[in-house]
């Protein structure tokens, strides 16, 4: 048997730090959010991910996004799209 190579795509951790909001699931219906990172067959993906979501929690909204460019960071306006509109976001890569 050959060598193999084990890669690990990590990031590295970003030094600054941002202060996150605290949010608890509630008894009422929950907004979703969907991240698709725009890689082909995502879109698919989530669309399975939401539909499975809906029929186990009940789901009032959801807001569905997409990345401009699957190599870059979500848009700042995205994020906050999806901070102002979701309890829970849900992002998916797919081939």
């Amino acid at each position: 048997m050959g060598k193999v190579i084990l890669v690990v795509p990590e990031a590295p951790v970003s030094a600054a730090g941002v202060a996150v909001e605290s949010r608890k699931a509630g008894r009422s219906a929950l907004r979703l959010g969907v991240l698709d990172n725009s890689k082909g067959n995502a879109d698919y993906l989530l669309k399975f991910i939401v539909e499975a979501v809906k029929a186990a929690v009940p789901v009032a909204s959801v807001v569905s996004l997409r990345k401009d460019s699957v190599s870059l960071p979500a848009a700042g306006a995205i994020l906050d799209q999806l901070a102002a509109e979701a309890d829970f976001v849900v992002s998916a890569m797919a081939d």
